[in-house]
Order: structure tokens, then sequence, then C-alpha cells
């Protein structure tokens, strides 16, 4: 392990492991510093701090932390990243609200304190410019890399009990513009623009136009598939698992999914179903649950509330093995499915897995595996422990956004949600039972309807920092103008407002 110690973007001191200094040029970049250091060091995790921290700097936990050579972390203990709020107007992922209490996936890198694989470094050589600004370089470094599969976290561990104050200044608006610029697809430049003219009642016409000429780096062609990936966590013991379906007017489908999971090379312990029909005096219909032997066993709940979110909380309560499976009463299961998902919790030291979830016939575009802004409640894997005080919220049956929600409860529980596209389950999206009933949603009475659904703005007032909110009602805005004309533009604007008060009101109240 090799730390780098700096002040005032350059270096001060380098330490080797055995504490023994090591000679450097105080004249270079830290980003340059840093890839000499790689080139002597090719095989060691590379530390950096700001030197007004070296006390508080937690070496003894990094080997745990850094627990592959696949991973970037870094920890910023102040409330404003180097970026600053605004970026929020850019980008609608789940990583821009961090949650500095946990590790949190996030491309958003710091200068205070941080740890990077001399194998990253020596890839990224001349490929993403070692800018001047070390801060810079490490977002830009992060924001590239995490969609090739580079794993990108904040984590608090890196410093000790800190008590101290190193204060990010707001990043200059000609900054923010430039690395939108390199980083974003070029609408984005135009959108940041307008959101600050909108929500900011700023101008910046100077920072947007210097930013036309910088050279975007979204076309940079890099491979970190190179780079081994074997945890030194153990997140698996026993190996087992439980699997969960909700189920409604699908006695056809789900029949062959207990099929499948009867077939698996490594099979479930419980195959846990909520079976659910709304109508008055009925029963079960599965009568092959009992009627046919099956290599698992089988817990069977029957009710007549509906709703897929009570139904899941009601069969996460029932899980007993070290991980659960959320399946879907459509999903056609691969025979290795369950053996090979652990092989890959395992490899990558993972809690939360989700998988490929493809229609019949539809093209996979993702085909790396990378820390996902995405949660399938159909098709991913959670690891027991990382299931307390964590559910699907209630306020969102019937609506959208309980996936979303319940992977960013995960997230802020200290549990990252990674993809893998070797994973995969075809989704039938089979037609839906006879028996299901038009649930009347609260507001459908109102005579002005809501846009958007409030369970979505309920979703994203939970989970979004306010510039996100912003970005996403001007967006809306601007979608839905396009199929107006110009004559009606006010008129409309008038209009869209009072929709979106009519669903912040009903957001706010359930």
């Amino acid at each position: 392990m090799i730390v780098v110690y700096h002040k005032n973007n350059r270096i001060s001191k380098v330490v080797s492991g055995e504490n023994c200094l090591l000679s450097f040029d105080g004249n270079t970049l830290i980003s340059e510093g840093l890839y000499n250091l790689a080139v002597q060091f090719p095989e060691s995790k590379i530390v950096w701090c700001n030197e007004e921290l070296q006390d508080c700097l937690n070496l003894k936990d990094i080997d745990a932390v850094f627990h592959h050579n696949k991973l970037m972390l870094s920890y910023h203990p102040g409330p404003i990243d180097f970026l600053g709020r605004k970026i929020g107007y850019v980008e609608e992922s789940p990583f821009i609200k961090i949650n500095k209490k946990v590790s949190y996936p996030t491309w958003q890198m710091s200068s205070t304190v941080g740890v990077v694989h001399a194998s990253l470094l020596l890839e990224i050589k001349n490929k993403i410019k070692m800018d001047a600004d070390f801060d810079y370089y490490l977002n830009a470094v992060a924001k590239v890399c995490m969609p090739l599969g580079l794993f990108c976290y904040s984590e608090p561990k890196l410093l000790n009990a800190f008590e101290g104050s190193i204060v990010y200044k707001e990043t200059s608006i000609y900054t923010l513009f430039k690395f939108v610029k390199q980083h974003y697809k070029k609408r984005w430049q135009i959108l940041l623009f307008l959101n600050l003219m909108v929500f900011e009642k700023q101008f910046p016409l100077l920072p947007f136009v210097f930013s036309i000429f910088y050279k975007t780096r979204k076309n940079i062609k890099l491979n970190l598939d190179f780079i081994p990936v074997q945890s030194t966590l153990r997140t698996t013991i026993d190996k087992t698992i439980d699997v969960i379906i909700p189920t409604i007017g699908r006695k056809k489908e789900l029949y062959d999914v207990l099929c499948d999971l009867s077939k698996q090379t490594l099979l479930p312990i419980n195959v846990i179903i909520v079976e659910q029909n709304p109508l008055p005096n009925s029963e079960s219909e599965l009568d092959y649950l009992t009627a046919e032997k099956w290599p698992f066993i089988i817990k069977h709940t029957f009710t007549h509330q509906s709703g897929a979110c009570n139904a899941r909380n009601i069969a996460l309560s029932l899980v007993e093995s070290e991980w659960v499976f959320l399946n879907d009463d459509d999903n056609r299961l691969e025979n290795n499915l369950l053996q090979e998902f652990l092989f890959k919790a395992e490899q990558f030291g993972t809690q939360v897995v989700t998988t490929s979830y493809l229609q019949k016939n539809e093209i996979q575009h993702y085909n790396r595996i990378h820390q996902s802004g995405i949660f399938g409640s159909g098709n991913s894997f959670v690891k027991k422990t990382a299931l307390a005080e964590v559910g699907f919220d209630i306020a969102l049956e019937f609506g959208y956004g309980e996936d979303f929600d319940f992977g960013m409860q995960l997230r802020n529980k200290g549990f990252d949600v990674i993809y893998f596209p070797e994973l995969r389950i075809l989704h039938l999206k089979a037609p839906f039972g006879g028996f299901r009933i038009k649930i009347k949603q609260l507001w459908e009475d109102e005579l002005i309807q809501p846009k958007p659904s409030p369970t979505v703005l309920y979703v994203m007032l939970k989970n979004y920092t306010k510039e996100q909110l912003s970005c996403y009602k001007l967006v809306l805005f601007l979608k839905l103008l396009k199929k107006e004309s110009f004559l009606s533009c006010f008129k409309f604007l008038k209009s869209f407002q009072k929709k979106w008060d009519v669903s912040l009101y009903w957001a706010n109240k359930i």
C-alpha cells in the first residue's frame, strides 16, 4: 500500500506501507504522481489523503473495504461535494444524493481521502487527461469508468472520527459546464442552461459558450475487463436460498416457474408463494402445490387483499435462508441460475444482485457487470441480513416506483445493487388473470388530473435532491410541450402547473 498526502493540488509526502518515505517530484500534478507510483508499484493499492486529515486516515480498515482490485473509494465528510448541488440538474440517477453515513455507490469522488488500485491508473494513462485540479480528475475518472465496470463508492470507513471541517466551496459554474460537456450528451448542456435560468434565475451564457470548445470524454475507449475480480469478503456461508413469488390469476405460468425451480442445479430451500384473489368467498386455485411432490418446501399464503407490495412484504417476512430470490409468477429460468448467482455474489462480494430481465426476442443492450441505477422486484437476489428495516412501500401499491424505492432503501442501508448480464431471466409478460379488478386511485375524482402520477412524484420527493426534482419537472414539461402548438404554449404552461400541483398535493398526502 502506498499513501500519498497532498496539499494545494501538489503532493507533500509519499509513504509506503512500511512507513518508509518515498522520493517524489513536488512539482508534478497529483494525478501524474499517482500514475508514476502505479508504474513503480503495479500490484499496490494507492491511497491519497489531504495532509490536514493525516491523523484521521484509517489505514487499518482499507484492506477490508477495498476488497477487490476493481474498486475506487473516496470520502468527503462535508455536505457539499466538488461539483455541488447543481449537478442534480443534469442527472436523475441514484448516484447524486449521497448518504454519507454508509458505503454508498456514486461516481462523485473526493480529493479528501480515497484509494484505487494501480492497475486502473495504468489503464487510463493517456486516455483520461490528468487535470490540474485533482478533484476534477477524480470525478472524471469515476464518471467515465463506472459504466465500464469500475465500482465507485463514498466510503466513510476511510476516515476515523473527524471533528474538523474540510469544506468545498461550490465549484464555479464554468467548471460545472465544462464537466457536463465532457461527460454527458450534448442536450444536457442546454438543459443545464435552462434549469439555471428557470430555477436559479441565472443567465450563464459565457460558461455555456466556453464549454462548447471542450472535447467530450464519452467516446474514450477503455477496457477494464482485464482487471481481475476476486473479493476478499465472505458474502455466502451456507449457500441457502428462499424464493418469493407473489401471484394473482396465473395458475399455469406459476406452475412453469415451479418446474424451472425444481430443475435448478442448486435447489432453493423454501418457495414462498403469496396468492391473491380479491373476490369474496374465493379460494386457492393452486391445487398442484399439494397434489404434486416438489423438491423444496412450499410456503403458501392465500389472501383476499390484492397488491404486489403487500404480497411481497408478507413473503419477505417468511424468509429463513441466507439469500432471497425475488421472483415473479411469469418468469422462465435457466437451470443453473441459482448456482451461477451464488458464484457471482462470492466473486464480487456483493449482497444485492439484479439480472438481465428481457422479454422474448428483446435484444440485450447492457452487457457489462456494473453498479445498477435500477432494481427489479421480479429478478433480484438479496441477502437476508440486508433486509432489516427494508420493505415495499405500501403507499405505492397499485402505482409506480415501488421497485426503484426498494432499491433506494437498500442503497441507503449501505447495500449496492450490482447488475450481472450473464444471469438471465426470461420475462413472459403474461396476460392478467381473469379476476383482476380495476383499482380506483384516490385522485381519480379530481377535476384536474395529476401529472405526473402522484406515486412517481412521491418516490422522487423521497429519494431525489431538489435540483433533480426540478430537472424532472422541466424535462416533463418540454416533452409534453412538443405536442402543443406554439400559440397555446402559455395556456399549456398554466395547465401543466395546475396538474403538477395536484400531483404534489397527493404525493405529500399518500
